[in-house]
């Protein structure tokens, strides 16, 4: 059996308009989220052994509250480049290449992309995948090459505001 956890960086600042889109930062309520997100993974005895982030700065920061919420050095995220800008089809492709084992992974990225694959892996859908939600996904797998194709049970959608 293998979980995937489809997260979205938490929310940025747009405070230096002339900033690169991939260096933006998080603002404060980013801050703010990401740790209680990865907290209420923790709460719902979610086991992520594998963090595969964007490199960009925002969801990599995303992926670094929930590694530390997980008792793991930052140096353990895996960052992947084509996780930024990724269109749907790339998650396939970088999730294919996941090491074996891992059972439980956790993937940070950015919309559009994030929000298309959420709503090609089961038949539940989302309108947008809000910044710091977290679509879980379950596969009856022994492999992550076999995800692709593998039926795939749909177990949670949350986003920090949908607790508050």
């Amino acid at each position: 059996m293998k979980t995937l956890l489809l997260i979205r960086h938490a929310k940025s600042s747009w405070d230096t308009p002339m900033q690169k889109d991939f260096d933006r930062p998080l603002n404060d309520r980013g801050h703010h989220d990401a740790p209680v997100m990865a907290k209420r993974m923790l709460d719902k005895h979610i086991k992520i052994d594998a963090f595969i982030s964007s490199p960009a700065k925002r969801a990599l920061t995303t992926a670094k509250y929930f590694a530390e919420t997980y008792d793991q050095k930052e140096k353990q995220i895996i960052k992947i480049a084509a996780l930024y800008e990724a269109s749907y089809k790339t998650f396939y492709d970088v999730i294919a290449e996941v090491e074996d084992v891992y059972k439980c992974i956790a993937v940070f990225s950015h919309n559009p992309g994030i929000t298309a694959f959420a709503n090609d892996l089961t038949k539940v859908q989302v309108d947008d995948m809000p910044t710091c939600s977290i679509f879980t996904v379950q596969a009856d797998i022994k492999s992550w090459k076999l995800f692709k194709e593998a039926n795939k049970t749909f177990l949670f959608f949350d986003y920090p505001k949908l607790k508050e």
